[in-house]
């Protein structure tokens, strides 16, 4: 948990997304469905209604303060709320103040911009309530605990890792960097906007089974084969991750806003359990950055990745399928 040396709030704001609509380059606006923004999800799918010529998007918002912000006593003032879109890839970062529904509530409301040309994926969506403390203008009093993903390509509202799949063959492949692996059967790149899964179409047999869509042993070993593929993803993901944060001057971690967020926010509960996920990424910071605990957390993150992969239904599948096929042919 951060320590800010003055008053704040001591629970999270509170944010909803109630409207979307795209503006396109005709200048007509169209009004998205519902079924465009995921409260569940915390996420906005702005390629949802399948335009390639919108220019922006209007998003409404509605944001609850927790209780006390509007206290008599309280040790703010000139209290505003502020609703903050930052992306990590282009280095955009765009605000809107929000408005309060009443003299006294603690609701604020109001809309957010978001052009398309100033994003090329994925950015993340916060709200800061900010107020003069000692003297000091603009210190944040409460924030959201988690941002909503504002997705401007994806047509399904989803935060989790999305990931590109893609079928090569790495002896011809045009990625001459995909030659080194030519025995591999698959090799999975973060480098890229979306981390890449390329799955060497050299090794015989994979590509079947991977798309085979028949039951018995074939669906068991198809499944096993998958679960292997995800616990390499996740693991090089969150390798991906941890190794390209931001640092603040005074040598904290900063939390990615892209899929390299949503991986360490999904596993570091795993990799260090029971602390906070601010606490959990320093301390895995440290370790990394360190002189010792880097190696000995391996078998921490294998096993956060083990269970995002869920290879152990994957495998007790297998088990008892083998097991049933034994007892037939014994009969």
């Amino acid at each position: 948990m951060k320590i800010y040396p003055y008053k704040r709030l001591n629970r999270p704001v509170t944010l909803r997304v109630t409207s979307v609509s795209l503006r396109l380059s005709d200048g007509t606006r169209d009004q998205l469905e519902t079924t465009a923004y995921s409260t569940q999800q915390q996420a906005v799918a702005l390629g949802i209604a399948g335009h390639t010529d919108w220019v922006s998007a209007t998003i409404g918002l509605s944001a609850t303060l927790p209780p006390g912000a509007n206290a008599p006593d309280a040790a703010w003032s000139d209290l505003r709320v502020l609703a903050v879109l930052t992306d990590g890839e282009t280095n955009v970062r765009t605000s809107a103040d929000l408005t309060r529904d009443a003299e006294d509530g603690r609701d604020w409301s109001g809309s957010l911009e978001v052009f398309r040309d100033d994003h090329i994926g994925r950015a993340s969506l916060a709200v800061y309530a900010v107020g003069t403390v000692d003297g000091v203008r603009g210190r944040s009093i409460a924030e959201t605990d988690r941002s909503w993903i504002i997705d401007t390509v994806s047509d399904e509202p989803v935060r989790g890792l999305q990931l590109d799949v893609q079928k090569a063959s790495f002896r011809k492949s045009s990625r001459e960097w995909l030659q080194a692996y030519a025995d591999a059967p698959w090799i999975v790149d973060t480098s890229a906007r979306v981390p890449t899964v390329f799955v060497n179409t050299d090794v015989e047999g994979v590509i079947g089974l991977l798309d085979s869509n028949g039951s018995g042993v074939d669906s068991k070993v198809r499944d096993l084969l998958v679960a292997q593929m995800a616990t390499d993803v996740w693991t090089a993901v969150f390798h991906g991750a941890i190794g390209d944060l931001e640092v603040e001057p005074g040598g904290a971690p900063v939390f990615p806003t892209d899929w390299q967020g949503e991986v360490l926010r999904e596993m570091l509960p795993d990799v260090i359990p029971g602390v906070h996920v601010e606490e959990a990424l320093r301390q895995v910071h440290r370790r990394r950055t360190g002189d010792s605990g880097w190696v000995e957390l391996q078998t921490r993150i294998h096993y956060a990745a083990v269970r995002r992969a869920d290879a152990s239904r994957a495998l007790a599948y297998a088990i008892r399928s083998l097991e049933q096929m034994n007892r037939e042919s014994e009969t």
